[in-house]
């Protein structure tokens, strides 16, 4: 009885082109999987999607061709390694889907397409899921603000510029200060959580009346909880 779990090697005899074939179109097959899930709601890289789409061919082919023989297993593992440390650096996402295409292409050059094909897709939904719960999770810091705000050096930010900012603000934090323009002006730095519906404008218009029209900027607290 055919098991379908089984290396296609040990079911249907030793590698041959139908057994080749079935190796290299399941691999380009969960590959495409493996692009596209990465590709939902991702920034990538038209090159980078295509590669990781290639990898579990290129793997699986490399592993069939040195089966058996430890030493080129070896070679294989050094210039695998060689390839990720010469590469450019990428954010933790990438890599946990690099070495997820890796891990498939050594299934399938092994035999194992069904455990691939699952074991793709058990780490495919993990992705899913770990993404939905990073965008809630950043949907509620969306009112997590960084203000850069210029003031005259003569002028008491403490009564003028926090008072302002108790107003817009559930919470604040000083996190810089430092002098400007030849020690003229300083510049403040606040890490700040906005009221639900405040009017950013508003708080601009607000600030530039105490800081005599100085500059005013409201950017987006930059999140660094993706990379290496």
């Amino acid at each position: 009885m055919f098991d379908i779990f089984a290396s296609i090697f040990e079911t249907l005899g030793s590698m041959g082109p139908v057994e080749f074939l079935i190796s290299v179109g399941s691999a380009l097959l969960i590959g495409f999987g493996i692009s596209a899930v990465y590709a939902y709601k991702n920034e990538h890289s038209t090159g980078f999607a295509m590669t990781i789409g290639l990898i579990p061919a290129i793997v699986s082919v490399v592993i069939m061709v040195v089966s058996g023989d430890i030493g080129a297993g070896i070679a294989v593992a050094g210039a695998f390694s060689f390839v990720r440390f010469r590469s450019a650096p990428g954010s933790a996402k990438e890599i946990a889907v690099i070495f997820l295409s890796m891990a498939t292409g050594l299934l399938i050059g092994m035999g194992f397409v069904t455990y691939a094909a699952l074991f793709a897709l058990i780490i495919c939904a993990a992705i899913l899921l770990y993404s939905r719960r990073a965008d809630m999770i950043s949907a509620g810091k969306e009112n997590n603000k960084v203000i850069k705000i210029t003031i005259p050096e003569d002028l008491d930010f403490n009564s003028q510029i926090d008072s302002v900012l108790d107003d817009y603000t559930v919470k604040k934090e000083m996190v810089g200060i430092k002098s400007v323009n030849m020690g003229s002006m300083f510049r403040l730095d606040y890490k700040v959580t906005l009221k639900p519906g405040i009017d950013q404008k508003d708080l601009i218009d607000q600030i530039r009346i105490r800081n005599g029209n100085l500059e005013v900027a409201i950017l987006r607290e930059e999140q660094n909880s993706y990379g290496l």
